[in-house]
């Protein structure tokens, strides 16, 4: 006996679709690729050659873009290419195999870590009811879980990761791993490192807004804004201590930021830690130069009064007449010289 059903019409027809690609894969898989996959999910049902250029026309996509797509379906998994064409893998089987990892014994680490896996089971229930109405992608669990040992996030920080980022409207994957590496490299592992982490952003970007308001501009590069973290982060100053930089600069017509963290390194490496200390040294030093140009004064001035003794000299030496010397005692018997004497000299006089 042979049983049959009537073929259904194309109106009534169903494609279906696993939920596992909407709570799984659908975030991360780029528009063309979900175009082009779920049109071939609807052409193999019914068993259809694939034309690329077909497939072109009908999704109204460039023929590159559906070469890239393809590219990307089966480097990905989700289609695997035959001799007469491709086939759409299952991707509940694809999912369990990456899941699936078999735990024959428990280790004494990871019996000594029950209180511990309890409390980070409530967090991911926490986190599927809160932030994926309940129907969390089964990766998604892996990923926390990795997250937990790879940067040791307590609960707190874990739940506060996927509120942050849905808070952005981006919770997939690559952005959550973004932000949880880059807390990870700032050393956040409790609540307490989160909010000082937060208020230390908070103050940067107040300083950030105010020293471009304070150069008259509406935005800043991100070469520039690298600067004042640097000057912020790394050598711990504030703004009152960048702002003693930006004054000693007003004699200039337009200032560059690399000129202004030449003055506020050389303070860095002077150890130089407070307005204070900085001040009492620019002070110094503008003394020392003061003073420096006062004795190059008189340096000057002494060796021009030499020039003019030297002078005299010269003129005795071309007159014939010998130079008379005027001791400083007042009581000495000084030689009087009068005009006649100079009436006597001969020959031309070279000044």
């Amino acid at each position: 006996m042979k049983l049959e059903q009537p073929e259904v019409p194309l109106l009534f027809s169903e494609t279906v679709v696993p939920d596992i690609f909407f709570a799984e894969y659908l975030s991360q898989m780029p528009s063309n690729s979900v175009k082009v996959y779920l049109y071939m999910i609807f052409l193999s049902k019914y068993k259809k050659d694939i034309k690329l250029n077909d497939m072109s026309k009908k999704l109204a996509l460039p023929l590159k873009d559906i070469n890239e797509a393809i590219t990307y379906l089966e480097q990905n998994g989700f289609i695997i290419q035959k001799e007469n064409g491709y086939i759409v893998t299952n991707l509940q089987e694809i999912t369990l195999h990456k899941l699936y990892s078999p735990n024959l014994t428990a280790s004494p680490e990871k019996i000594a870590d029950v209180a511990k896996n309890k409390a980070r089971a409530k967090v991911i229930a926490h986190i599927n009811n809160a932030y994926f109405q309940g129907i969390m992608g089964p990766s998604w669990y892996n990923d926390i879980d990795l997250w937990f040992k790879k940067y040791n996030f307590d609960e707190q920080v874990m739940i506060a990761l996927f509120e942050y980022c849905f808070s952005r409207s981006a919770l997939h994957k690559k952005y959550v791993q973004t932000v949880a590496e880059a807390w990870g490299n700032n050393k956040i592992q409790t609540w307490n490192d989160l909010d000082l982490y937060y208020q230390k952003q908070e103050k940067l970007a107040k300083i950030k807004k105010t020293i471009a308001k304070k150069l008259g501009k509406t935005t800043l590069t991100q070469y520039e804004e690298a600067y004042i973290e640097k000057w912020v982060i790394d050598f711990g100053y504030d703004l009152n201590i960048i702002e003693i930089a930006l004054k000693r600069t007003t004699f200039k017509s337009n200032p560059t930021f690399e000129y202004f963290n030449n003055i506020i390194t050389d303070w860095h490496d002077r150890n130089l830690k407070t307005p204070n200390e900085i001040l009492a040294f620019i002070e110094q030093r503008n003394k020392q130069k003061k003073d420096t140009k006062q004795l190059e004064k008189q340096v000057a001035k002494a060796s021009f009064d030499q020039r003019q003794y030297d002078n005299l000299a010269f003129l005795y030496a071309n007159s014939g007449v010998q130079p008379v010397e005027f001791p400083n005692n007042s009581n000495s018997d000084v030689p009087k010289v009068v005009a006649a004497d100079f009436l006597n000299i001969k020959g031309d006089i070279n000044v």
